[in-house]
């Protein structure tokens, strides 16, 4: 399968990335944020094959994270169609994904690795309360440490987020550091398999794959298939309700396969991943592919009977990122 950024050219203009759409038009009332233009430079510097078009897209969304950043390493998130931020600097989830999306030019940039270093170091030297946050941040803290092993702030980065996110629980029936799955679950897991293997943190790794495989079994054995935490979240004792699974769920799963699959080789990692692939084509709760064929993008969000037939930049960029992992990992 041919792996299509048609829809995404077609939410990217001058500025950024458009947030939402309206079927396959994009809202431009609503304008950019830069969880979503960190998710496009992530997804774009991923892509084995970049074209032209690709890389000056990507150089597009590098300047737009790094305009977002304030001086103390902080970020913003919300930007106007006037340019202007609409909100304070902080260090939540935007601040996390902008580290991501800059610890992978690092990593798969070599035209733009200083500049996205330099960046990525003034907001590494923060620290979040928050786990989400914490563990996107490390994640590029993980990509800049596969091409610079011994970078200072970035194994204090990953290492710090391995605490915060801790331990798993030690019963059976839960095996997670949190009372309740919320959203991006998977990135906890795949944040303390990073660590166990470029830190050599034993204990990381063998509870890292703990919470995976935990959470890929409550995620498909009671369907056969790919069936996500949906948006209110799920916790013990609850019934698991298959509606208003979100495409960046399914993605964050398939990212923890693939980098579990890449540290141990286990061909259950290669199969998790490509049932996140499925899920995209259908194979899931409602039966009804998620994938726009025609326009290339990705639908947002799996409803009781159907799909949310809108294709907003979250939902396409979660597509394509499984699918690229779906294709390194099928190789």
């Amino acid at each position: 399968m041919t792996i299509a950024f048609d829809h995404l050219f077609r939410l990217s203009d001058s500025v950024g990335l458009f947030e939402h759409a309206e079927l396959t038009l994009p809202r431009t009332e609503h304008a950019y944020c830069v969880d979503d233009v960190a998710r496009g430079l992530l997804v774009v510097l991923r892509e084995p094959k970049r074209t032209g078009q690709l890389a000056e897209l990507a150089e597009l969304y590098l300047q737009f994270v790094c305009a977002a950043q304030t001086a103390d390493g902080r970020f913003h998130n919300r930007r106007g169609l006037d340019g202007r931020w609409q909100d304070d600097s902080t260090v939540e989830d935007c601040w996390g994904r902008a580290l991501w999306g800059l610890g992978t030019a690092v990593a798969r940039a070599p035209g733009s690795a200083e500049v996205a270093l330099r960046h990525f170091d003034l907001g590494a030297g923060l620290r979040s309360p928050w786990s989400r946050a914490s563990a996107f941040a490390a994640l590029g803290a993980a990509e800049v440490l596969a091409v610079r092993p011994d970078h200072v702030s970035a194994r204090e980065l990953l290492a710090d987020a391995v605490t915060l996110i801790g331990a798993p629980a030690a019963g059976a029936s839960w095996r997670w550091p949190e009372q309740r799955l919320r959203y991006a679950n998977a990135a906890l897991a795949e944040v303390l398999i990073a660590a166990g293997s470029l830190l050599a943190d034993a204990r990381a790794l063998a509870d890292g794959l703990a919470m995976l495989t935990w959470l890929l079994d409550i995620e498909t054995a009671a369907a056969g298939h790919i069936s996500v935490t949906p948006v209110g979240g799920w916790a013990l004792g609850e019934a698991r309700s298959g509606a208003d699974q979100q495409p960046i769920e399914v993605a964050c799963l398939a990212d923890a396969c693939a980098r579990a699959f890449d540290v141990t080789a286990d061909p259950l990692w290669r199969r998790g991943v490509l049932a996140c692939s499925d899920w995209f084509h259908g194979v899931n709760d409602a039966s009804v592919p998620l994938l726009d064929p025609v326009s290339g993008g990705g639908c947002d969000g799996l409803e009781p009977a159907g799909r949310n037939e809108n294709q907003g930049a979250e939902s396409t960029l979660a597509m394509i990122a499984t699918f690229q992992r779906a294709h390194r990992v099928a190789r």
